[in-house]
């Protein structure tokens, strides 16, 4: 006796969800595109905000920026939560292992006083700086338009939350988990000079209503005279102090900034292209921006490093905002 196995094959009726076929044709959409594109309520609201009663929910005139499409802010690394959670994870298993490795070998007992003392008074502070982030971050979750840019957004928030966390670690392993580290660093963001006009810039920015002018401040330009100063020129002079050590405790926020470079550069790149209107805002934007950031950073880099190295991020960040088809000299003329 003789058993014959068949298999036959059933066609789907239809490749996915009706929004997806609208925007993506009939084909089978990757997991990114069902939870991301065309998922945003646009009709049918029942109330308006009692905060902003003049704006409508997910408004798009939260911004002076105009898209004819919202959803063209791709996320070109695909994130959605079980994505970005997974990437992330991997990020903190690796800082986690380094601050193990860090403390069981008891590496703080290695570095100088004044070492220690220069970190507490020039790095620490800096969790206040990504907590601020945060909440530019959050902005634009809350009043942006679109989920691929809101939910990178909230992604990009949570973000610098972890870095200012790791900050704060960075602090608790060089005091042996007492905390006087974090005390004497707030007192240094609170009364030093040099951090008074960063912390002016962090207040002021916070009551700023339009989300994109906030999403340029944080990401093109505070982030990167965060990484160039601080995560490069600072980590340098820690290497010449014999402090190589903490290197490795920095090491998730170098990578999670790149990680939000390759992003946000997408997404400013992208309204920059979109039409000379665009443009013309984003280049005063950034000139604003770029002249109020440099100015803050000079008395901490005066303080931490020399006073030139401002200047270097300056320029960084310049050929930078080219790069993303930005002329900042035009919005001078």
């Amino acid at each position: 006796m003789t058993l014959e196995i068949k298999t036959s094959n059933v066609e789907p009726i239809r490749q996915n969800y009706a929004y997806i076929e609208r925007r993506f044709g009939s084909k089978p959409a990757t997991r990114y595109q069902e939870v991301s594109f065309d998922v945003q309520a646009e009709t049918n609201f029942h109330y308006r905000p009692l905060w902003k009663p003049e704006k409508t929910l997910n408004d798009k005139t939260h911004t002076a920026l105009q898209m004819q499409d919202w959803y063209a802010f791709k996320d070109p690394r695909q994130f959605y939560y079980g994505t970005y959670v997974q990437h992330r994870a991997r990020l903190q298993d690796t800082a986690e292992s380094n601050f193990a490795f860090f403390e069981k070998r008891q590496l703080a007992e290695h570095l100088s006083d004044e070492v220690k003392a220069k970190v507490i008074e020039c790095l620490l502070p800096f969790r206040h700086v990504e907590q601020t982030a945060n909440l530019h971050m959050m902005s634009g979750s809350a009043y942006g338009y679109g989920t691929v840019l809101t939910q990178a957004c909230i992604y990009a928030a949570m973000d610098h939350l972890g870095i200012a966390q790791y900050i704060s670690r960075i602090g608790l392993a060089l005091d042996g988990n007492s905390g006087d580290s974090l005390q004497q660093a707030k007192q240094a963001w609170m009364q030093h000079p040099a951090w008074q006009g960063l912390r002016r810039l962090c207040e002021e920015s916070l009551t700023e209503q339009d989300y994109f002018k906030l999403f340029l401040l944080q990401n093109l330009v505070i982030d990167s005279f965060v990484t160039e100063l601080v995560y490069q020129q600072f980590d340098q002079w820690l290497v010449t102090q014999n402090a190589r050590d903490l290197a490795m405790l920095t090491e998730f926020m170098k990578d999670t900034l790149g990680d939000l470079r390759k992003w946000s550069d997408t997404v400013i790149k992208t309204a920059a292209a979109e039409s000379d209107h665009n443009k013309q805002l984003l280049n005063e934007w950034f000139t604003q921006s770029l002249a109020q950031v440099k100015a803050v950073f000079t008395p901490w880099a005066t303080a931490a490093l020399t006073a030139d190295a401002v200047d270097q991020a300056e320029q960084a960040v310049i050929e930078r905002a080219k790069k993303l088809g930005l002329q900042p000299e035009l919005a001078n003329a």
